[in-house]
């Protein structure tokens, strides 16, 4: 299921997306503001497709949206076509002009729900232990530690003992968010709950930031 946020000040306009979300299969609708200063951040890393007015009270669509480090998939709804290219330009992924036909909806989310399957297919690894080749999704890797000859893959489904070296098994996944934090530790970037001193905090565990490691994690944080 595809979850959906929308951000928008118009009850008329929330209405009918809600309903446009509910008569497709495979949306879910997660959550509707007026106001993207009220949108819980745990809430918008969720979310797959951000439904984004453009005039709100505050703080504007397109100035909200700049002040997201890792947005969902981003479709604008708006009464007025002036603002589309401001919009693509902050790589949007559709601009629907209001009033939009239902057709045009499904249209605009059934492109956003094949390329995200696609994506999926694409961001799995099929790792090798103990003569069995285990289908892993990357994006659920928590963090990678190396053993000796082995590599420990904690992922929030499995933990499995690969025999490798972490910067082999780094290359092999070839994903920009598998970072290296330190000699023996690898970590998914965007699964980090928190960074205290030189420590990672990922669900229950702890992991050691590298003092070699520390520029490459920072600018990461700020680029």
């Amino acid at each position: 299921m595809i979850k959906c946020l929308i951000l928008e000040d118009e009850l008329s306009a929330i209405e009918l997306l809600k309903s446009y979300i509910e008569k497709t299969p495979f949306l879910e609708c997660i959550g509707s503001f007026e106001s993207g200063l009220d949108i819980p951040i745990a809430l918008l890393q969720k979310s797959d497709i951000l439904f984004l007015d453009i005039q709100l009270p505050e703080l504007d669509g397109l100035s909200f949206l700049k002040t997201i480090v890792n947005p969902p998939i981003v479709v604008v709804t708006s009464a007025f076509p002036n603002y589309a290219l401001n919009a693509f330009e902050e790589a949007v992924t559709d601009y629907l002009l209001k009033p939009f036909s239902y057709e045009r909806f499904y249209k605009a989310t059934s492109r956003i729900r094949d390329s995200i399957s696609e994506k999926s297919t694409q961001n799995q690894i099929f790792l090798y232990a103990n003569k069995t080749l285990y289908k892993t999704n990357i994006d659920d890797i928590l963090f990678l530690k190396a053993e000796v000859d082995y590599v420990n893959v904690f992922s929030t489904q499995k933990k499995i003992l690969v025999t490798d070296s972490l910067h082999n098994l780094i290359e092999k996944i070839s994903d920009v968010n598998i970072i290296r934090v330190h000699r023996s530790y690898a970590v998914n970037f965007m699964l980090i709950d928190k960074i205290q001193g030189n420590q990672i905090f990922i669900k229950e565990h702890t992991i050691p930031i590298g003092r070699t490691f520390k520029d490459n994690l920072l600018n990461k944080i700020n680029p």
